[in-house]
């Protein structure tokens, strides 16, 4: 995933403990590529999904 969003593994290790947070350039990055909306991500919604 890294490599794919040309951030260092580091970079994503700090997102994933909470030790870093993202700015929206990068939530958009994360929701795309898991194609979920940026609500899921924040813990907005149990819902993956995002309206057109």
């Amino acid at each position: 995933m890294a490599m794919e969003l040309n951030m260092s593994q580091n970079t994503i290790s700090r997102y994933e403990t909470e030790s870093r947070e993202a700015d929206y350039k990068t939530l958009i990055l994360f929701a795309d590529y898991f194609n979920v909306s940026i609500d899921y991500l924040l813990g907005r919604t149990d819902n993956p999904n995002f309206y057109p």
